[in-house]
């Protein structure tokens, strides 16, 4: 049995399939964590859902900033932009399956290997928050997705204050700054002040801001955390930290990782990737 995590798909089904075919993906046998943002923006996002449906349990999905947005569209709270990719779920005949199915999903999960601790998610987690934070909080915003309270959250959900975590916070802004982390974040202040407006590498950081894994004294530093969201980064591999956005949809690789027998033994899996977008 072996142990992937494949970074963001887009909606990119067939480069999906070119990969799980270089791993030899057998979903009898095999695990794979994808880190979110399965749909949008690529050439068949519906395939992508129905093949994460078909092999549920061996394919397990993270839910990303893109997906919400999915969801959003679908309940008539945001509507599609301009480079949205969506009409083959929101026409697809099996459209409420598909959306059922997506709302199921977790915003984090562990997996424990080895003894060890590995930690998913699509974005990024505060500085504040212990790995038993993030579960407990990504659980919270779950129970809501899975609820008939759903079409409220999204019409609450988007802004981007409060732009830091306090413990007091409850209702539509307590839900939104765990989303906010959780789907969004890459840069903070050393206080955990969350920054939405660049998307350049880590390198480029604005001033007094941190990608959000280097502030110092970060609580989840002890587990190893996987990430998706930021394809600028590209692929990043540090003791407690493993990024595998590298822009599938922007003509980059689809990048998994194969964990041996510790999560410190990796080996990355790549295939290029056709052009589905133009950056910028």
């Amino acid at each position: 049995m072996a142990l992937y995590c494949i970074g963001d798909v887009q909606g990119c089904d067939a480069s999906l399939q070119h990969l799980l075919d270089n791993i030899g993906f057998s979903p009898s046998r095999d695990t794979v964590y994808l880190l979110g943002d399965l749909v949008n923006r690529g050439p068949d996002s519906a395939a992508v859902l129905r093949r994460c449906m078909q092999h549920e349990g061996a394919l397990r999905c993270l839910l990303g900033n893109h997906d919400l947005h999915l969801l959003a569209v679908a309940h008539g709270v945001r509507k599609p932009s301009r480079r949205d990719t969506l009409d083959g779920i929101l026409h697809a005949s099996d459209r409420d399956t598909l959306l059922h199915w997506l709302r199921q999903q977790p915003l984090a999960c562990e997996h424990r290997h080895a003894d060890e601790r590995l930690l998913m998610l699509h974005a990024g987690a505060l500085p504040a928050w212990s790995p038993e934070d993030v579960l407990r909080l990504a659980g919270e915003v779950q129970a809501v997705l899975r609820s008939e309270d759903l079409p409220g959250f999204l019409h609450q959900m988007y802004g981007n204050q409060p732009d830091r975590w306090d413990e007091r916070l409850d209702g539509a802004d307590r839900l939104r700054v765990v989303v906010n982390a959780l789907t969004r974040l890459r840069f903070c202040s050393p206080q955990g002040v969350m920054d939405f407006e660049s998307t350049e590498a880590a390198s480029q950081a604005p001033q007094g801001l941190l990608p959000w894994f280097d502030v110092p004294g970060r609580r989840t530093a002890g587990a190893l955390l996987a990430v998706g969201h930021w394809s600028t980064l590209g692929l990043l591999q540090r003791p407690d930290l493993l990024a595998l956005d590298t822009g599938c949809v922007w003509g980059g690789q689809l990048s998994a990782v194969r964990f041996g027998a510790t999560l410190a033994q990796r080996e990355v899996l790549q295939v290029a990737c056709p052009q589905a977008q133009q950056p910028g």
